[in-house]
Formats: C-alpha cells, sequence, structure tokens
C-alpha cells in the first residue's frame, strides 16, 4: 500500500510541476534525508516549487493522500527542522529565489522565502541599507529557514533577531489555502500572526513571501579585539560592558580552543596563544562611537585585558567577521566532527556555566570549543568527536544533555537561535509546564488540525526515554561514518 501510495504522489507531482521539480527515486531524495544536524530521515518525495500556487497545489495533494509536508530552505538548519521524520514531501522552497521589489524610501523589501539572506543586503547596499539579522549561516542560509527558526547572528544584541524585522508574510496553510498576515507597518490591528509564524519552525504553514524591514548602514563603524589570558575575564568584561550602559552591535566571545583552530585556518590576526578574547564592533554616529569604544577599552583593562586591538580598516573588519563566521569549518582542524550547540543564559551567568561546559568536557574526555554571542548571553559550545571512535556517540549526546541541564538549572533556556525542531524537543517540559505546552499545541492545531505540517518538530513526541530526542536516525549504516556532518 505504501508503494502505491508513493507512486500516486510521485505521478500527481510530476503532473502539477513536471519532471524536472520533482524527485521521487530513493537515490535521488537520500540527499533530503538530513540538514546541518546529526538526524537523518527520508521522505518519499521532494518537489520543487517556482510559485506560491504551486505550494499550495503540492500541499493539497499531499493532505489528500495524508500525507506530512515538510518546508526546506538550504538545508543549514541544525535542529533537524527540515528533516522528514514522518516521510511524506519535502517541499524545496530553493527554486522561489527573488527579491520581488525594493522600497527604499520605506526601506522595505518583499522577497521570497529561498533568497540566501546575505543577498538582500548586497541588493540594497548601494541605496545605503542593510538587512541586520546575521546568522553565521548568511551567505548559504535562505529568509525561509531564518523565519521558521527566528534566526539570531552576531549583530543582533543591538539590532534584534529575525522576528523584529519580518514585517508581514505570505502563509500557505496545510489546507492548501493561501492568507496575506502582517503588512508594511509594524503595528497592525489584530493578533500579531507574523509574530506567531516567525520562529513556529514551519509548523503552522509554509511561507511563500515575506516583507523585511531594512535598517540604513550607520555612518561610523568600529571593531576591537580585546585579548584575555581567561574566559573568566573575557566573560566578566562583557557584564561590564553592559553595564555601562553600552550596546554594541556586537559582541562576541572564544576562548582558546577555538581561537587556534580559527586562527590556523584564517590567519586573520586572532592571537591563537590567549585564554579568550571578545571581538566588539560598535555603530553610530561617530562621536558615539569613539566615546564608547573609549569606555569599552576600559572597562576591558579593568577586566585584566592584555592588549586591545581596533581594527583600522573596512578590509581588516571584514577579515576578522570572516574568520568568526566560517569557526565551524575551522573545527575540522581539531576533530572531524562536531555537534554545535545552543543555549542561552544571563551574561552575569556565563563564567558559570562556561565552567560547568569544561568540566563536561572532561568528564566524558571530549574538547569543547566554546564560541558565542556573548552579548546576550547566547552559548554555542562545540563538543569535538570522531565518529569513527566507539562509543563516542554515546557520550556526545550524554554530554550534549548535562550542557542543556547546566544552561536549565543557570535559569537559561535550551536554544537561542537554532529552534527546537525534533533535536530538543523532548527537553521542552524542562523549560514549560504542561499547561503551556498544550496552549502551544492548541494554537499549532487551530493552524493544522491533522497534524501534518513538519510533525514530530518542537513538541515532544510520545516517548518516556529522553536519549531519543537527539540521537543519530538509524537511516544512517554503521559501516558508513562518512555520511557524518
Amino acid at each position: 500500500m505504501a508503494d502505491r501510495q508513493s507512486a500516486i504522489l510521485a505521478r500527481r507531482l510530476v503532473e502539477l510541476l513536471g519532471e524536472d521539480a520533482v524527485l521521487h527515486r530513493p537515490e535521488d531524495v537520500i540527499v533530503y534525508e538530513y540538514d546541518y544536524g546529526l538526524d537523518r530521515a527520508a521522505p518519499e518525495a521532494v518537489a520543487f516549487p517556482r510559485t506560491t500556487a504551486e505550494v499550495a497545489s503540492i500541499v493539497k495533494v499531499a493532505r489528500s493522500l495524508e500525507l506530512p509536508i515538510v518546508a526546506r530552505g538550504a538545508g543549514t538548519g541544525i535542529s533537524g527542522g527540515a528533516i522528514p521524520v514522518q516521510g511524506g514531501v519535502v517541499i524545496a522552497l530553493s527554486r522561489m529565489n527573488h527579491i520581488l521589489d525594493v522600497d527604499p524610501a520605506n526601506r522595505i523589501a518583499v522577497v521570497e522565502p529561498g533568497v540566501v539572506n546575505l543577498n538582500i543586503s548586497k541588493a540594497v547596499e548601494p541605496l545605503g541599507l542593510f538587512f541586520a539579522p546575521d546568522p553565521s549561516s548568511q551567505k548559504a542560509s535562505t529568509i525561509g529557514g531564518n523565519v521558521g527558526n527566528n534566526a539570531g547572528g552576531p549583530h543582533c544584541l543591538a539590532h534584534g533577531t529575525t522576528t523584529n524585522h519580518i514585517l508581514g508574510v505570505e502563509l500557505v496553510l496545510p489546507s492548501g489555502s493561501v492568507v496575506e498576515l502582517g503588512g508594511i507597518s509594524k503595528d497592525g490591528p489584530g493578533y500579531d500572526l507574523t509574530g506567531l509564524v516567525v520562529g513556529a519552525e514551519g509548523t503552522v504553514g509554509i511561507v511563500t513571501r515575506v516583507t523585511v524591514q531594512l535598517m540604513i548602514e550607520p555612518p561610523a563603524v568600529k571593531t576591537a579585539l580585546a585579548i584575555f589570558t581567561s574566559v573568566e575575564d573575557a566573560s566578566a568584561a562583557v557584564s561590564g560592558i553592559i553595564g555601562q550602559g553600552i550596546i554594541p552591535s556586537a559582541l562576541e566571545l572564544m576562548d582558546g580552543l577555538a581561537l587556534r583552530a580559527i586562527e590556523a585556518a584564517f590567519h586573520a590576526g586572532y592571537p591563537p596563544d590567549a585564554g579568550a578574547v571578545l571581538l566588539v564592533e560598535l555603530d553610530g554616529l561617530d562621536e558615539s562611537v569613539t566615546e564608547q569604544t573609549q569606555v569599552v577599552e576600559k572597562v576591558c583593562h579593568d577586566n585584566h585585558a592584555v592588549e586591545i586591538r581596533v581594527a583600522d580598516t573596512p578590509e581588516a573588519r571584514a577579515k576578522l567577521w570572516a574568520a568568526r563566521k566560517g569557526a565551524a569549518s575551522a573545527m575540522g582542524r581539531i576533530a572531524p566532527n562536531y555537534y554545535l550547540h545552543d543555549t542561552v543564559i544571563a551574561r552575569t551567568r556565563l563564567p558559570g556555566v562556561l565552567a560547568d561546559v569544561i568540566a563536561i568536557g572532561e568528564r566524558h574526555n571530549l574538547p569543547i570549543a566554546n564560541l558565542f554571542h556573548a552579548g546576550d548571553g547566547n552559548l554555542h559550545p562545540m563538543i569535538l568527536f570522531d565518529v569513527r571512535e566507539q562509543g563516542v556517540l554515546g557520550r556526545v549526546m550524554q554530554a550534549g544533555r548535562e550542557i542543556l541541564d547546566a544552561s536549565v538549572a543557570a535559569g537559561g533556556t535550551i536554544s537561542g537561535e537554532h529552534g527546537i525542531g525534533m533535536e530538543k524537543n523532548q527537553f521542552m517540559p524542562k523549560i514549560f509546564s504542561e499547561a503551556d505546552l498544550e496552549v502551544m499545541a492548541r494554537v499549532r492545531a487551530a493552524f493544522d488540525p491533522t497534524g501534518l505540517c513538519n510533525p514530530g518538530k518542537v513538541f515532544p513526541t510520545p516517548t518516556s526515554c529522553h536519549d531519543t530526542a537527539i540521537r543519530p536516525r538509524a537511516a544512517v549504516a554503521p559501516g558508513h561514518p562518512e555520511l557524518w556532518i
């Protein structure tokens, strides 16, 4: 019966879209069974629509066959949000990649979900504008995925995350009908349904058009690299800077292990022998930036910074940021595999939780590189390992659970920008009560009563074993470690 249903699905999708816009053979759909995380599951078919009408038609076909639908952007997500955990149809939005309109007077752009994040800023740069949310994957990640996970990035400390820059969306509901939410102003009447869609991880519908708010390029930007002998001193400087009433556009912390790998890969001028560094960026009016830079330098020196280097050219700034945003790729110099985590704690709790992370790594004999958005307490510990080592995955998963527990115990939460997906859905009860989760589930059901719109994400699945929350799927054969990313 399943084979017959898959054949019907493939035939109907080909009739809708054409042969060149549908994948259904096992050897073709296999490359859509994973994202940037560790989980895997294969779909029955992958469809590549070019228009909202085609997305709606695909949804109606899947609904008629009672099959799940899963939206997919560039596959850079880390929480398994684009994994078709229950099979069905993956709706790949990569061909809906057009910037439809730019309104510089009102600082608005209308884009399709497959537009790469960085391409928005490139398109409006000649107008003196930019799109503020800048995840490290911004050269590859698409706006649809950014909307789904409410992506952040280094420069979201002062400018806000994706939700602060989305004015409206066009949404294909799980029924196949199309609705417009929001508009061209930030404060429309009625419920903030746009805000609900941003961060919903594709569980309430599929976004097919996005109206984004653009920002004006600041007249002055200054980037400083403060070098410390210890993570504790660097962490204290973070709280000190914010305590002075200064909100940098970016405030990043990297520990010594991360620095050594990054500098070896990029030669950007990071000191490989330092215990930690802060990458601080200030922007605004010339006078304000100059004054704030002096305050930042004093705070860093008061917290035992051994040196402060200021990037004196745009090229020097760009080199520092290219290395920071390419940090994940540099970790291959330490180990062939990594598990990138994402939790949030209060800035003042940074030293204690970082000490816990280091202890967790030592306890499980796993190196952990720390680099994170320190200004808003968004931690990104990278657990480094070699999947070919017998039994290592059990230690990696246990270390990940303990990092979550340490963050929650410190009053924090289990994700800042990567989303919950299927990676952390079993951990939602750690931060929400049963009543909280029931209310959220009822909101989701109002959009998707069938539960077939990106199922198995965000909400805990029926299991009593937390081990299944972040365990790699059985679809990965033990004899093929090269499949791991």
